[in-house]
């Protein structure tokens, strides 16, 4: 199997970015700065006892921007000299400038790309895959065999093709990292060891958090919107998909692309107008009147494979109805029920229709409220309690000390931190329930060391304001 023929590479990238209406189409792409990663081969969550090592406690740095740097520099010196596959990555450039990043540690970097949009951002010295997903395990394991490699990089443990790829590289002992949106939010993306959620690399044991000594080095970075950036790589890997449809026919995304996507995008940028329109005045009514006398439901996007994977539900709309019955028959009547839209989602599903249904059903009247782009923050800290499937929006929760009720599976469902009874009862035991601030504050900085890395898959990290260059150059 010849993974790497370069007479199966598509046409060089400047023949079509600057003679061809293809690049025109797309537009110019920004790389932003990359993000690192950590080894050992791993098949499930650790028992507490077998990871023992507290995070490395250092001094605090007076720059933010230079301790993002530093961070990442000590994740990626693991990485100095290795041999590197990066499979699929996130919509947009990142996997691109990470490699420029571990290139300039000594490390040799290979790249599979599986459809246009995945090569219209990373061009140079890929490796296309273009058979079915029934040849994708014997592709893959003769590259990582053939190419000595000591480590996959992967966006998204749920995907099928990166199902397969965590399989195979376990079976040969190589290190699997996975990058997903952080665990910490908005100014953190995760790099966790073999999985994330249920399959995280994490002990989860409070006890294990509990013995660990207090670190408070890490400071939060603002970063700024990354809605247009994201919807802008979102738009241009559709329409790459669909331009290299001839170059990539057996293809099957995780999910739908296409011109359905660009519509959806669209779609998203004029609701989110007028939801701004419609929701006028709801804020001051749940700052006023209904503080403390809400339950914030986020949803999470319909698509999201932790859904499918590490909860009980078969999709948003199910939680939707179980979570809005759960809450008219059991919670007091004095108290209203948010559900917010993932802004993510916007264009993509309205779950407004349903919701009037529920409220119909259940008599719940303006008890159930719709809502879309208000304030997280100032929603986190004026509700009673917050419910999820498994959405990092829990831990954000959990930092405003509002009680918490995971009904997935998450890295931070912990005793000591997240409700543990049953959805029914969290309606009245809320109130009584305060996450512990000392356990959250060890386990948060326990993740931030083994698994986050400081920015955005959508935006630069800023640079350390001692100096114009990346501590990495």
């Amino acid at each position: 199997m010849n993974a790497a023929n370069p007479s199966h590479f598509l046409p060089p990238a400047d023949d079509f970015r600057t003679t061809t209406w293809f690049g025109h189409l797309l537009g110019d792409v920004v790389d932003p700065t990359p993000a690192p990663v950590r080894p050992a081969p791993h098949t499930g969550r650790p028992q507490p006892s077998s990871r023992v090592t507290p995070p490395a406690v250092n001094p605090p740095l007076a720059d933010p921007a230079l301790q993002a740097w530093t961070h990442r520099q000590r994740r990626l010196a693991e990485y100095a000299g290795k041999r590197v596959l990066l499979l699929q990555g996130p919509m947009g450039p990142f996997f691109q400038g990470l490699s420029t990043e571990l290139r300039a540690l000594g490390s040799k970097v290979f790249k599979v790309n599986f459809n246009g949009g995945d090569w219209w951002f990373y061009r140079r010295d890929a490796i296309p895959f273009r058979g079915h997903l029934d040849e994708w395990p014997a592709f893959l394991y003769d590259l990582l065999v053939r190419e000595r490699i000591d480590a996959v990089m992967l966006f998204g443990d749920c995907r099928p093709i990166h199902v397969v790829a965590r399989r195979v590289a376990t079976q040969l002992r190589r290190d699997v990292r996975v990058f997903e949106e952080g665990y910490l939010r908005p100014c953190y993306i995760t790099m966790d060891r073999f999985g994330v959620n249920g399959w995280t690399s994490l002990p989860d044991a409070s006890g294990f958090y509990a013995a660990l000594p207090l670190d408070e080095q890490h400071r939060p970075m603002a970063l700024g919107p990354t809605f247009w950036a994201t919807a802008r790589y979102a738009v241009q890997y559709a329409l790459a998909h669909a331009l290299g449809r001839p170059w990539f026919k057996a293809y099957q995304h995780h999910r739908s692309l296409g011109g359905t996507e660009l519509a959806a995008w669209l779609r998203g940028g004029w609701r989110k107008w007028a939801c701004r329109r419609r929701e006028s005045g709801v804020a001051e009514r749940l700052a006023g009147p209904l503080h403390k006398r809400y339950f914030l439901v986020p949803l999470q996007v319909a698509s999201d494979s932790q859904i499918q994977f590490h909860s009980p539900f078969d999709s948003v709309a199910q939680f939707i109805d179980e979570v809005v019955e759960s809450f008219a028959q059991h919670a007091d009547a004095a108290d209203h029920l948010v559900v917010k839209h993932h802004p993510m989602d916007r264009g993509h599903h309205d779950y407004r229709g349903q919701l009037d249904t529920l409220a119909h059903r259940y008599q719940l009247g303006d008890r159930l409220i719709y809502m879309h782009d208000q304030n997280l923050p100032s929603l986190l800290k004026g509700a009673a309690g917050v419910v999820v499937i498994n959405s990092t929006v829990g831990m954000s929760a959990l930092h405003f000390s509002a009680p918490v009720k995971v009904c997935g599976s998450a890295v931070y469902n912990l005793r000591g931190l997240t409700y543990q009874g049953a959805l029914d009862t969290f309606w009245r035991a809320a109130r009584a329930h305060k996450p512990d601030k000392l356990l959250l504050s060890k386990f948060r900085s326990y993740v931030i060391e083994h698994t986050q890395l400081v920015g955005s898959f959508y935006k630069p990290l800023p640079k350390p304001q001692a100096s114009g260059e990346s501590p990495l150059r």
